[in-house]
């Protein structure tokens, strides 16, 4: 079953009725810095920011939409589903969406689907009338079942591109290019794709990616899996990696890649001499393992952010001319780059 959790809640109070042009007053600055600083704080200086919204907390400014609210019937609830809580790469993914949510004066609700198609569909459901709207990320659903979700509550879904459902992608098959250019530069010739879930449209735009660049560059490529992005996962991935003869590995994710270097350790496989490895994400930990990983570094919490103004956006909370680039109705693509660290290295030579 899926895990629900309040993670923050607006302040309710309608006894005042402070407004924007008050706080701005008391601040010295625009109504329309004012609102920025409010709704969309990383727009604003941050000193600014901070004056603001410290301002306002002590105004006891209640946002207008927010007393609509009362009579609207609206929850100022926004659902963000993440696949698994315990993947640091939601952590930052949740950051992001949380004080994007609490700049606005919205609650976020946050769902854990474990991993389950089933558990998000039950998930989604549940959420009809507790929530506005909500933030898929990383979805196990089909894009059709997205597309029918989205006709009944305002969604926009996090690496994943279904018609007609405003997305943020995470540009990882621009960091497996830049992963397979790094690796061809230290002589390697055979990489191995250690893939994620089937059900993970990522996974599939990242092999994709990685035929694409490895026939342009003339590097043989396989692929192994699919294996659940856990890092217990890694130990399974790393004897299939030695049997496959192969000098370098790109993982679906870095918890695979961390279980892979540590279960090649156990087998005395030297990383990088005798093999490199390249994981994906750069999550909290990736520079702690032994060796540090080399990592597709993404703009996680950027994304989340992103994924809430698009949301808001939609349900008319931001105004639009305050979303330039961010349309309503299509995709915001974020771009990753490589981050070289100590697993990998020159390709061993042939004996």
């Amino acid at each position: 079953m899926p895990r629900f959790g309040i993670v923050s809640s607006a302040d309710t109070d309608t006894s005042r009725r402070v407004t924007i042009r008050d706080i701005a007053q008391a601040t010295g600055v625009a109504p329309s810095t004012v609102s920025r600083a409010l709704s969309l704080p990383d727009r604003v200086n941050q000193a600014t920011q901070q004056r603001i919204q410290q301002v306002a907390r002590d105004l006891g400014y209640v946002p207008n939409s927010q007393a609509r609210a009362l009579t609207s019937g609206r929850t100022r609830a926004v659902a963000v589903l993440v696949s698994d809580i315990t993947n640091p790469f939601y952590f930052d993914v949740i950051r992001g969406t949380q004080h994007q949510l609490a700049g606005a004066g919205w609650t976020q609700l946050l769902v854990d689907t474990e991993e389950s198609a089933d558990a998000e569909m039950a998930a989604l459901s549940a959420i009809v009338g507790k929530a506005d709207g909500a933030v898929l990320t990383a979805s196990r659903l089909s894009d059709a079942q997205i597309a029918r979700f989205a006709e009944r509550t305002p969604l926009v879904v996090v690496n994943r591109r279904p018609a007609g459902v405003p997305s943020v992608l995470i540009d990882t098959p621009g960091g497996v290019e830049q992963a397979v250019q790094h690796l061809v530069s230290l002589g390697h010739r055979d990489v191995l794709y250690v893939a994620g879930p089937d059900s993970s449209w990522s996974n599939e735009r990242r092999w994709k990616a990685l035929i694409g660049v490895a026939k342009r560059l003339g590097v043989r490529v396989a692929r192994i899996g699919p294996h659940a992005p856990f890092v217990d996962s890694g130990a399974a991935a790393a004897d299939a990696a030695v049997h496959a003869g192969v000098t370098a590995c790109i993982a679906f994710n870095d918890l695979i890649a961390i279980g892979m270097l540590a279960r090649l350790r156990e087998r005395g496989v030297r990383v990088p001499e005798d093999m490199s490895i390249v994981g994906c994400d750069d999550i909290f930990g990736a520079d702690f393992c032994n060796p540090p990983l080399t990592t597709m570094t993404s703009p996680i919490e950027r994304a989340g952010r992103v994924a809430i103004r698009m949301l808001l956006g939609r349900l008319g909370a931001i105004p639009a001319d305050e979303l330039p680039g961010e349309h309503m109705s299509g995709a915001v693509a974020l771009p990753t780059h490589l981050t070289v660290r100590e697993s990998t290295g020159p390709a061993p030579r042939a004996t």
